[in-house]
Order: structure tokens, then C-alpha cells, then sequence
């Protein structure tokens, strides 16, 4: 068996009136993320890790902002795409643990129904998907709610 580890990171910017996608659902907020995409950072950082895991480069080399097929389109889509390449190259998905950076609004209502949207989408176990939420204590652009960044960590195994 091979094993083979990647990391995601992605940062969004916040705008009024924007719908607000992540981990696949939407929440209700005055504010969403600004994107090419829907610019859901849960599916943009779990893409990252497991096209980095199966050294397939990142999100932006196969899904570029440049591509108009690619404008506004539902990030679930991306990463159903994702788990078709790394499944192309025979690897299957151990686990992922993504951590949210956001200072409002709070999150932890949403993490089940993020987690079973992402299993659906991923065709893993909800047990494999790890979603945390933090703030960045006031600090930075999170901190004065400008954006959101998200990181996330995967493991594949062939």
C-alpha cells in the first residue's frame, strides 16, 4: 500500500450580499466569499490537498479563473472532478481535516450538514471528513471580517 499525504490552503475575500458557500451548503450570512467559482474555501482546500497528495499540481492548474467554464460554477462539481482524477491514478481517499478561519458568523451549527454534503460528493464516510472553525481572535484580515482562509490536510492510499 502507498500512502501519500497534501496540504490545501485557500483565502476569500468577503463581500455584502454574496451568497455564502461552504462545505458545500449555504449559509445564512450578510457577507459571502468573492470568487471565480461560487468560492466555497472548504472545496478549494480539499481539492488543493488531494491534488497535491496525488502530485497532480493544484486547483488553479486544472480549474484556472482565466477559463470561463469555470465562472461561478458550484465547487462540488470541482471536486467531484478531483476525486475522479486521483481515483484515475488508483489512490482513494483516507481521510481529510479541514480548519476554518472565520470570525462570524460561527459555524459549528453547520459542520454536520457540511460533512454529509461533502461525503455525498467525495463517496467517503462522514467519519473520514474532519471539519474544525476558528476565529483569528480579532487579528488580521479574518479578524476585521475582510475574508476567510481555510487549510486542510489529506491522506490517500493506494
Amino acid at each position: 500500500m502507498k500512502i501519500r499525504v497534501g496540504q490545501g490552503y485557500d483565502v476569500h475575500q468577503l463581500a455584502e450580499g454574496r451568497a455564502f458557500w461552504l462545505g458545500g451548503i449555504l449559509i445564512p450570512h450578510t457577507h459571502g466569499a468573492l470568487g471565480h467559482s461560487d468560492a466555497d474555501v472548504v472545496c478549494h482546500v480539499i481539492c488543493d490537498a488531494l491534488l497535491g497528495a496525488a502530485n497532480l499540481r493544484n486547483i488553479g492548474y486544472h480549474f484556472s479563473d482565466k477559463d470561463p467554464r469555470w465562472k461561478g460554477v458550484d465547487s462540488k462539481l470541482l471536486l467531484a472532478e478531483v476525486m475522479t482524477m486521483i481515483r484515475e491514478k488508483k489512490y482513494e481517499v483516507s481521510n481529510v481535516d479541514v480548519t476554518i478561519v472565520l470570525q462570524e458568523p460561527k459555524l459549528n451549527p453547520y459542520i454536520p450538514a457540511m460533512k454529509t454534503c461533502l461525503s455525498g460528493v467525495m463517496q467517503i464516510p462522514e467519519d473520514d471528513i474532519s471539519i474544525k472553525a476558528t476565529t483569528s481572535e480579532h487579528l488580521g484580515f479574518v479578524g476585521r471580517k475582510e475574508g476567510i482562509a481555510a487549510f486542510c490536510v489529506a491522506l490517500i492510499h493506494s
